[in-house]
């Protein structure tokens, strides 16, 4: 009976925790449908905004250089790893890690040695992990999603351009995830600064022929900042929305398994039991037998 007893104990316990994860994937996927809708309205806004600012740049054909596209020698680089607050995402907060780990030691393995890393971790998982490690971690935005809002990632996006502008950093990364469908998220490493010359996301390389007011290298110098801020909120959102879409698929799998070992233990329990009764008949008859 020990054993039966052990495995109604465990199915219990298998049941509680299909309830949880059954929850659990409800609530990501009301929070998905939210930052889907946020992305998605982001994204062709995002796009349009670098289009614009990208053939206003070509059009000035060098005359105007901007300060956060001078390439300077690599010495100090900035690598902003975007993760969540919280686990139980399947391996959309490990890839992150890996790829950054990769990423350091193909390249930038001198700039650890030199102390001249830096890492500005994006979402509580990412500062708990490499300051565990040791590195040099920048801890003023790490609880970024929090109340997820625009001025935060302002703020934090200011933070970097200035410290681009003021030489504490020579290269800034970022490594997020992008949202491409509930189960499917693409790595990313993108060049936030310098700037990198990109083609036009819509593929469309013909310049238009814009008005400027008041004139055209004043309205790049203010745009370039905006822009780099957009893109910025945008990689957070992709994050965001990823995050949700592999909580939610990591949970309906944790489901689906829950129920294939239920199933399995409800088998073995009904093998157990069946065993035990005919053991305690053969021992009622042969007792019977034993008195005749």
């Amino acid at each position: 009976m020990a054993g039966l007893k052990e495995v109604r104990n465990r199915i219990k316990s298998i049941i509680s925790t299909q309830q949880i994860t059954k929850a659990m994937k409800m609530v990501a996927a009301s929070k998905l449908r939210r930052a889907q809708d946020k992305i998605l309205q982001m994204r062709p806004f995002a796009e349009k905004l670098y289009d614009i600012l990208n053939e206003s740049v070509q059009s000035l054909e060098g005359s105007y250089e901007s300060e956060y596209a001078l390439a300077r020698e690599e010495k100090k680089i900035l690598i902003i790893p975007i993760t969540s607050d919280r686990g139980l995402c399947g391996g959309f907060n490990s890839n992150i890690f890996r790829n950054v780990r990769d990423l350091i030691e193909e390249n930038y393995s001198g700039s650890v040695k030199n102390n001249s890393l830096f890492i500005m971790p994006l979402g509580k998982k990412a500062y708990d992990f490499y300051r565990r490690r040791k590195f040099n971690v920048i801890d003023a935005h790490w609880d970024i999603f929090n109340r997820l809002n625009f001025p935060k990632v302002q703020a934090a996006a200011n933070y970097v351009l200035e410290g681009f502008k003021k030489g504490e950093f020579d290269k800034v990364l970022i490594v997020y995830n992008e949202f491409k469908n509930v189960a499917t998220q693409i790595l990313r490493v993108e060049q936030f600064l310098p700037i990198a010359d990109r083609e036009s996301k819509n593929g469309n390389k013909k310049n238009r022929d814009f008005i400027f007011e008041p004139d055209k290298e004043a309205i790049v110098k203010e745009l370039i900042p905006k822009s780099l801020t957009i893109q910025f909120f945008k990689n957070i959102l992709e994050s965001n929305a990823s995050e949700h879409g592999a909580r939610m698929t990591a949970m309906d799998q944790a489901t689906e398994n829950a129920s294939d070992l239920l199933n399995e233990l409800r088998i073995a329990y009904n093998r157990t039991r069946q065993a035990t009764i005919t053991r305690e008949i053969n021992e009622i008859v042969g007792g019977a037998n034993a008195l005749e």
